[in-house]
């Protein structure tokens, strides 16, 4: 599950919340299912983006560049705050 059924959870559940008014035997009301559909919709949103910005920080972590000079291979990484090289 993404960013996208994250959206479309919260959207089903606004519709199911807002716009409908059936009453069907046996189940529960609308209602209270569309605020647990936006409520489901809203957290699985916010994990998606949470791990997605974990994800991006981590990538692209080294950087390879030739020395114009000598004509070395100069590798660079990039670390973390605390000093610990990204893995």
């Amino acid at each position: 599950m993404g960013i996208g059924s994250g959206i479309a959870l919260f959207v089903i559940g606004a519709i199911l919340a807002f716009a409908v008014d059936l009453d069907l035997g046996g189940v529960a009301d609308l209602t209270v299912i569309g605020y647990i559909l936006m409520a489901a919709g809203a957290l699985i949103f916010v994990l998606s983006l949470v791990f997605l910005l974990r994800r991006r920080s981590v990538d692209s972590t080294t950087r390879t560049t030739v020395d114009p000079a000598n004509g070395e291979r100069v590798t660079t990484r990039r670390t973390r705050d605390n000093g610990d090289p990204i893995v």
